[in-house]
Parts: C-alpha cells; sequence; structure tokens
C-alpha cells in the first residue's frame, strides 16, 4: 500500500505484466506495419515510460514524437481537452500510431482525431497500454490493447495523482475505503448465537448473513448456484468453497450501502477464512474481528437439553449427540482461532449470563474496533 497526497493506493498490475504488454503489442504492429516506417505518436505527460518502453521492444525502424494534451483534474477525467504542444513535423502520407498510456472516457481520443483530421496522414493507429471498456463514451477504433481494466482510478508507469506517483514501475488501483464492521460470529451450539446476531444487527444496522440461509434461499429459489450445490448435495459431497463464497459475495453486492456484515456460519477452514479476506479486500474492506461467545460446555448441554423439550429438534434431545455437536465445534474452530489470533482478531466473550448482559459485552467489543 502505497499514500499520495490525501489518498491511499493498492498494487495492481506488476512491472512483468506491463513488459508482457508492451512486447506483445511491439509485435503485434511490427508485423501488421510489415516494411513501413511508422511514426509513433505519444501523448504527454502519463505516455512518456510507454513510448520509451515500447520503442525499445519494437523491432523495426520507426519514428517518434509527441504532443502535449491535458485532461484530468485530480482523479477526474475533464471535458476539457486542451491541446499544449502541436506537431512539428509533415506526416502526409505517413502511417501514424498514437501510443496512450491509459484510454478510460475517450475524451482524449476525439481531439487527438481532430488534430490528425488535417494532417493527411495515409492510416491513423490507436494502441493504449491500459483501457477502461466500462468507461469508454466514444465510437473510435482501438487498434491495440494492452490490458483491459475495471473503472477506477489507478496510478504508476507515467500516471499520475496530481502529480505523484509518474515513476512507480508498476500500477497501482486507488483504495476506496468502506468504512464497515465486518464480523464473523462464532458459538458452540447453545451459546446464544443467533439471538445475539437478531441483536447486533438492528444496533449496528449490520446484515446478517447466515450461511445456512443463504444455501436454503439459493436452492429453493434455483438460483445457478443454488444449483450447482445442489448437484454437490445430491451426490453426498462437500460443497466446494468457491460456491459458497460465491454465494455470501452476491449477498454483500446485494447490500453494498450496508455499515458492515455480520458472518454466521462461515469460515470453518482456514481456507475459507482465507477466501473471505479475499473477497473482502475486493471490497476494498476486511473482517475487523472473530467474536467466540464462550460458554462451559456443562452449561451449553443443560440449555441444549431444556431448549429440546420445545424446540422439536432430535439433536436437541439426546445428551451424547449434543456433546458430539460441542465437540464437533471446538475441532473446527480451534484453527479459526489461531488465524485470528495471529490477526490480533480474536475476541472471547462470555457467554454466560442474561441476554442483555451478553449483548453488553459483545458490544463492548465491536464499539472498542
Amino acid at each position: 500500500m502505497i499514500k499520495l497526497h490525501d489518498k491511499y493506493f493498492k498494487p495492481f498490475i506488476s512491472a512483468e505484466e506491463i513488459d508482457q504488454a508492451l512486447t506483445r503489442m511491439a509485435i503485434e504492429i511490427a508485423n501488421e506495419v510489415g516494411d513501413e516506417i511508422p511514426v509513433f505518436v505519444g501523448i504527454l505527460n502519463g505516455s512518456f515510460m510507454v513510448v520509451s518502453d515500447f520503442v525499445k521492444k519494437y523491432p523495426k525502424p520507426c519514428e517518434v514524437t509527441f504532443i502535449k494534451l491535458a485532461s484530468y483534474e485530480g482523479v477526474k477525467s475533464t471535458e476539457d481537452i486542451q491541446r499544449l504542444i502541436g506537431l512539428t513535423q509533415d506526416l502526409t502520407g505517413r502511417t501514424v500510431v498514437i501510443l496512450e498510456d491509459i484510454i478510460d472516457t475517450g475524451n482524449t481520443l476525439a481531439e487527438v482525431h481532430r488534430i490528425f483530421r488535417n494532417e493527411n496522414v495515409k492510416s491513423l493507429k490507436i494502441a493504449t497500454l491500459f483501457y477502461k471498456p466500462a468507461a469508454y463514451k466514444k465510437d473510435f477504433k482501438l487498434h491495440y490493447v494492452g490490458i483491459e481494466i475495471p473503472n477506477k482510478f489507478i496510478v504508476g508507469y507515467g500516471l499520475d495523482y496530481d502529480g505523484l506517483g509518474r515513476n512507480l514501475p508498476e500500477i497501482y488501483q486507488i483504495k476506496q475505503t468502506e468504512y464497515m464492521t465486518n464480523l464473523v460470529l462464532f458459538g458452540p451450539p447453545g451459546a446464544g448465537k443467533g439471538t445475539q446476531a437478531e441483536f447486533l444487527k438492528e444496533k449496528y444496522n449490520l446484515v446478517h448473513i447466515s450461511t445456512g440461509d443463504v444455501f436454503r434461499y439459493n436452492i429453493k429459489n434455483e438460483t445457478a448456484l443454488g444449483v450447482l450445490a445442489k448437484s454437490y448435495m445430491d451426490k453426498g459431497e462437500l460443497v466446494p468453497d468457491q460456491v459458497t463464497i460465491d454465494m455470501l459475495e452476491a449477498e454483500v453486492e446485494k447490500n453494498t450501502d450496508a455499515n458492515g456484515f455480520i458472518f454466521d456460519g462461515f469460515p470453518r477452514t482456514n481456507a475459507q477464512a482465507e477466501a473471505l479476506d479475499k473477497l473482502m479486500t475486493s471490497k476494498d474492506s476486511q473482517i475487523n474481528a472473530m467474536i467466540a461467545l464462550e460458554v462451559d460446555d456443562e452449561i451449553l448441554v443443560e440449555r441444549l437439553l431444556g431448549r429440546g423439550k420445545t424446540s422439536g429438534r432430535a439433536d436437541d434431545a439426546d445428551e451424547s449427540i449434543i456433546r458430539n455437536r460441542i465437540t464437533e465445534y471446538y475441532n473446527k474452530t480451534a484453527v479459526l482461532k489461531d488465524y485470528y489470533s495471529a490477526q490480533n482478531k480474536y475476541h472471547g466473550v462470555d457467554g454466560v449470563g442474561s441476554i442483555e448482559d451478553i449483548t453488553v459485552r459483545l458490544s463492548s467489543v465491536i464499539d472498542s474496533l
């Protein structure tokens, strides 16, 4: 992570990936141009690194020149394009290839085409190292594209944020931090996790995502992920982690304005925890804490046997089954306790007492995050 002025940027495209894209573009253009000597035109300021590295890779004779246009203020592409430095050579009958560092809205291209309309060139080709298809608003053809990227602001390799970042050899993407509170809530059977999740989601305006509920919803509504999950379940196989993650991501996407999430029933393994971290990172967020309700085994057994008298659940009525469920919980969550403890994100909370008292204890942990 780097900081430029008031904003943070995270690593996005490596120097090696940039080098590979430029090599591919140079070979592609050389093959199409043939024995002609093309004129490569860089758009300053951003394209100076692209042009420099590109022409080193170009395997045949070529000419290079620059024009300078201004189209950025801060992190937004403006509508006002100014031609600051023009062409100084006669390009009549020449094949001209515009070398751009990045094309997003295409406003710069409109000015480029206007400039070269009066130059009587043989052909005008557009080549860009980076291209944002989601942002592109023009109809001009892009002949050579190095890497397609999402519509997020980037810096590095000639691209800047208010003057900084051009010298970086790789590309960084702006980190649009989401100020969320994202919790992984755990508790053994009978700890009252479901009850507390309801209180916490109301108090902090969080979205409660229960893995069990998400699975049931997708299977009942026969979504693509639900059908896929059921195909594994019908064969007695475990549903792959990626299917579960995709379901959770769909739930997160449904609630993009949420203050945060309570993840209940996931993760269960280190691999799942890593996958969840990756998902939250992709949303410019993170898991803030794993909170585990801690209750003595004998109290849990007593609670579940009491619940079994009214719940009708067979697994709440048999003490041996209850103890096996509790043992299984500890076996599965022990590794996760270590995983989140290593990140200083594990919080054990006493789960014995009144519902209100336990809520207060949980709230004190959340308030401290």
